[in-house]
C-alpha cells in the first residue's frame, strides 16, 4: 500500500471514530490490499480486507490462498475459511500456503473476529456494506457485536476520491489503450461492417495492449439512441452516426471514452447536435478546478449545451469520478455542493439521446490539478467523418 492510500484511509478512519475499516467490494479490497480475486469474479465468494493503522489482513476462502501467496500480496495476515483442499507442494511458497490452510477457520465471521483480534482492533469498526450479502453481514455483525459496527462504504468512497500518482498513471494508461483500440475501429469501419464485428476488433486490440475489456458500446444510426445497447448484427449504412462508448481496464483501473463518427458528410442536424454536446463538455472542463462545486460544473455544462442548440436538454448528471470502479464519487449533479479536490479524476459527458433518430455523446477524462484541470485524453473530440 502506498503512503497516499494510508493517509486517505487514516483520515477516513479518524473522521468516523472507528478502530478498523473492513472492505467487502472487489474495488475496496484491491484498494486496501492490491489483491484481485479470480474466485470472487467468478463466484462472488465472501472476501474481506481489514485495515487498521497497525496492519492489514485478508479473510478469504481457502481456494484464494495459493493466489495470494503466489502474487506475494503485501498484507500482514491471511486468514482462510472453508473446506477447499489443496496440495501446497514444497518450497517456501508451499510452506506458507500450508501454514495458512492449517490455521483456517470455519466461516468468514470467525475469520473477521480473528483478524480484528490479531490486529488489536477492539473498538468500533467500519463495515463496507457495498459488497456483502445481507446474510453474511448479519453474521459478521452478530459475531463482533451490534454496537461496534457502523457503515463504511462512504468512507472508502471518500478515501478513493483523490488518486495517488501510481493510480493516475494506471488510469491514464487505461484511457490511452482504449483510445488506441478505438482508432483501430475508426480505420476499419465502412458500410456493411456490423456492430458486433466492430466490438470484436475493439476487444482484440485492447487485449493486445495488456489490458482487459468490459462491455463496450459501438452503436449505429437509430440504435445509438439507446443509452446502453448490446452490439447487434446491424450493419453500418451511409449517412449514419456512430456512437463509441468504450473503455479498458489496466491493473484494475478503468477508462471510458466517448466519441462520435458519421459515415459520410454529416447532415446539418447531425453537426448541430454534435456541436451542442461538445460545447457542454468543453464548458464543464473549462470550469473544473479545486474548490469548484460538482453542481457548478453541472450548471456550466447544461447552460452551454442548451445555448448551443439543445434548449430542451435534460440531464441528471454530467459525469463523475472514475478509478477502480467505473463510477466513483463525486457525481457532477444539479445542486451538489461537493467541492472538487486536487488529484481527483473525473469523466465528463453531456449526452443527448433522441429515440428513433440517434444518440450523441462525447466523454473526456479530466485530472483536477493544483490550479485548474488537465485533459488526460489524447484523441481529438471532433466529429469523425468516415470515408
Amino acid at each position: 500500500m502506498y503512503p497516499h492510500q494510508i493517509e486517505r484511509l487514516t483520515d477516513a478512519l479518524e473522521r468516523a471514530d472507528v478502530d478498523a475499516l473492513i472492505a467487502t467490494s472487489a474495488e475496496n479490497v484491491v484498494y486496501v490490499t492490491g489483491f484481485r480475486s479470480m474466485v470472487y469474479a467468478l463466484f462472488r465468494t465472501a472476501q474481506l480486507a481489514v485495515w487498521t493503522p497497525r496492519g492489514s489482513a485478508l479473510v478469504v476462502p481457502a481456494i484464494d490462498v495459493p493466489a495470494i501467496v503466489n502474487e506475494r500480496i503485501a498484507v500482514d495476515h491471511v486468514i482462510a475459511h472453508g473446506g477447499f483442499v489443496a496440495s501446497p507442494g514444497r518450497g517456501e511458497e508451499g510452506e506458507r500456503v500450508r501454514a495458512v490452510l492449517d490455521a483456517r477457520v470455519a466461516s468468514p465471521a470467525d475469520g473477521l473476529a480473528r483478524a480484528l483480534e490479531v490486529l488489536g482492533a477492539s473498538g468500533r469498526i467500519g463495515l463496507d456494506e457495498s459488497g456483502i450479502a445481507p446474510r453474511l453481514r448479519d453474521a459478521l455483525v452478530a459475531r463482533v457485536g451490534h454496537g461496534r459496527v457502523v457503515p463504511a462504504a462512504d468512507l472508502f468512497g471518500s478515501a478513493r476520491r483523490v488518486k495517488a500518482p501510481y493510480e493516475i498513471e494506471c488510469l491514464e494508461r487505461a484511457l490511452h489503450i482504449a483510445e488506441e483500440a478505438l482508432n483501430a475501429i475508426v480505420q476499419m469501419l465502412k458500410p456493411g461492417v456490423t456492430e458486433r464485428e466492430a466490438v470484436a476488433v475493439l476487444e482484440a486490440e485492447i487485449l493486445k495492449r495488456e489490458a482487459t475489456t468490459y462491455p463496450s458500446i459501438i452503436a449505429f444510426g437509430d440504435l445509438s439512441a439507446v443509452p446502453a445497447p448490446w452490439a447487434t448484427d446491424r450493419a453500418l449504412r451511409p449517412g449514419e452516426l456512430v456512437r463509441f462508448d468504450v473503455g479498458a481496464v489496466y491493473k484494475g483501473y478503468c477508462s471510458n471514452v466517448g466519441r462520435m463518427a458519421v459515415m459520410g458528410e454529416p447532415s446539418a442536424r447531425q453537426q448541430e447536435v454534435y456541436e451542442a454536446v461538445q460545447a457542454g463538455v468543453e464548458a464543464a472542463i473549462n470550469l473544473v478546478a479545486p474548490g469548484v462545486t460538482a453542481g457548478g460544473v453541472f450548471d456550466a455544462a447544461m447552460t452551454a449545451a442548451r445555448a448551443g442548440g439543445l434548449p430542451d436538454l435534460q440531464r441528471h448528471h454530467v459525469g463523475h469520478g472514475i478509478g477502480l470502479d467505473h463510477w466513483e464519487p463525486p457525481t457532477l449533479a444539479a445542486g451538489d455542493a461537493t467541492p472538487l479536490e486536487m488529484g481527483e479524476v473525473l469523466r465528463i459527458e453531456v449526452p443527448y439521446y433522441e429515440h428513433g433518430w440517434a444518440g450523441v455523446n462525447v466523454k473526456d477524462t479530466i485530472l483536477v490539478t493544483r490550479r485548474d484541470s488537465h485533459v488526460m485524453n489524447r484523441s481529438l473530440r471532433g466529429l469523425v467523418v468516415l470515408d
